[in-house]
């Protein structure tokens, strides 16, 4: 039987020969380049696009009141006298409250998703994670109002009321009457609406964790808990931060659900059980209602304010994720 002859090489072929599908025009890569260069730079523009029209449209709130704008809490469209420091207040409050309430809840989710559920039950669970992350912000907000609102006024305020309200100096969150509506009732709803993003990014980021780790570690006698804080974690961590990121942002720009629930006061309250209000919630009350330039102005200044907390805070993130990165490699 004759044998093929391998002994041809691709280099060999001449350019009739070679495969028609592996040749390349060099204008069709350099337009291929450029077009990819073009869609990465529209981030950019895009961005700076808003930031200008921000600054621009919160010109002549910034004239007028200069910095004082953000430390002062009267709110007063009928005097002209406008401060962001109760809208700033809410927006960091109850995004607050989300992220301590939503994180652990999203990593018990994630690690029992992982590591523990039963074989049966983590597509079922996995997809009704996936559709509370698809109900709209409106029916969380309506359902806030109407069946989480009377039951948190009925049962879980007067026994916050009754117990936290009188420990020392941390009691006076808790003080005031139940009214149901308010900053913490807002940090629930928040903290309901970011579970599903955080415990998704967490799941993937988790289930990349190469199998050979964790059998190594669970070898040495590691116990689950053990093995999610010194194999999953570490190697996991960038995804994990993202995750919570992704989760941050969310509380932080929502609009509906919050304006549903935190009572829309221009109030400067220590009570969490007391009506606030949100920079975005103010947006979305007061929006269509701004009658002046100085008034309209003033709102806009509230959305260039938003704009640079997220900014920040994804700063702060990076920065956190370096110094991290940074630390591996010292203990290395």
């Amino acid at each position: 039987m004759d044998l093929v002859d391998t002994s041809i090489r691709p280099e060999t072929l001449n350019n009739s020969q070679a495969p028609r599908r592996l040749r390349s025009a060099p204008w069709a890569d350099k337009a291929f380049e450029w077009l990819t260069r073009v869609f990465a730079f529209l981030v950019f523009s895009l961005l700076l696009a808003i930031l200008a029209s921000l600054l621009v449209g919160s010109q002549a709130s910034i004239e007028k009141f200069g910095l004082s704008f953000i430390w002062t809490a009267e709110w007063d469209p009928v005097k002209e006298k406008f401060g962001a420091l109760v809208p700033i207040y809410g927006t960091v409050v109850t995004s607050l409250i989300a992220m301590l309430i939503g994180v652990p809840v999203s990593f018990g989710i994630a690690i029992f998703l992982t590591e523990l559920s039963p074989a049966w039950l983590k597509r079922p669970l996995g997809t009704a994670i996936e559709l509370l992350a698809a109900i709209p912000s409106i029916i969380y907000g309506m359902w806030g109002l109407f069946v989480f609102a009377p039951l948190f006024q009925t049962y879980l305020q007067p026994a916050m009321i009754s117990t936290l309200g009188s420990v020392p100096f941390f009691g006076a969150l808790f003080a005031g009457p139940p009214i149901g509506i308010g900053m913490f009732a807002a940090g629930l709803i928040l903290s309901i609406m970011v579970i599903p993003f955080i415990t998704a990014v967490m799941r993937d980021v988790f289930e990349i964790v190469p199998p050979m780790l964790k059998e190594s570690a669970y070898g040495l006698g590691a116990t689950t808990w053990e093995v999610v804080w010194r194999v999953v974690l570490p190697y996991t961590k960038v995804g994990v931060i993202g995750g919570i990121m992704l989760g941050l942002g969310r509380a932080l720009g929502e609009t509906m659900a919050v304006t549903f629930v935190i009572g829309n006061a221009h109030r400067l309250a220590v009570s969490l059980n007391a009506p606030g209000n949100s920079i975005a919630s103010a947006l979305a009350n007061e929006f269509t209602e701004a009658v002046g330039d100085l008034y309209f102005s003033a709102l806009i200044e509230l959305g260039l304010i938003l704009f640079l907390i997220t900014t920040i805070v994804l700063g702060l993130s990076k920065l956190l994720l370096m110094q991290l990165a940074r630390g591996e490699g010292t203990r290395t």
